[in-house]
């Protein structure tokens, strides 16, 4: 459980009933900074990669104490120059944006893939152009590396931030 601004959130293991997550945040505004919605034949195969990761963790995000499903975040591997790394990413719902969650979320991860073990480094890689995420990176405690050509979704070049978390550090 992480506390932000006085916001505690637990992390709660991918289930088959959470595929209505992938729906919600599925939506344009959602996923502007992420080569836009995908269809349904997608989000099922996303599902199943979440429920079947066998090297990282992807989970709900849940408000402490209401038990609320506020959104997800997750790590898994990355072949990432020249060896494997955790890589991370968030999405909080936007009835629940403004409130911290993210970086509450993005810190309690941080904690579960120290926990995992196996790599040093845990990293994101959101858009140079999109702050808010830039922002949540920041406040939850990972270094800019600086930028970088990323390659998402498959066969999608953008320009994103490699921030990193040393996980030895904790």
């Amino acid at each position: 459980m992480d506390d932000v601004r006085g916001v505690a959130v637990e992390l709660v293991g991918w289930a088959e009933g959470d595929f209505w997550l992938l729906e919600r945040a599925n939506a344009v505004e959602m996923t502007e900074h992420l080569g836009g919605p995908e269809s349904a034949e997608q989000l099922e195969r996303r599902h199943r990669r979440y429920l079947e990761l066998a090297a990282g963790r992807m989970f709900r995000v849940v408000l402490a104490g209401s038990g609320e499903t506020a959104g997800s975040v997750g790590f898994w591997e990355r072949e990432w120059r020249g060896g494997t790394v955790w890589e991370t990413g968030w999405e909080v719902l936007p009835e629940f944006q403004g409130r911290g969650l993210a970086v509450a979320a993005a810190r309690a991860v941080v904690v579960a893939a120290r926990e995992a073990g196996a790599h040093r480094y845990l990293h994101a890689f959101p858009g140079a152009d999109h702050p808010a995420s830039n922002a949540v990176c920041r406040k939850a405690g990972f270094e800019l590396l600086g930028e970088v050509e990323f390659e998402y979704p498959k066969g999608s070049w953008m320009t994103s931030n490699d921030w990193r978390v040393d996980l030895a550090a904790g």
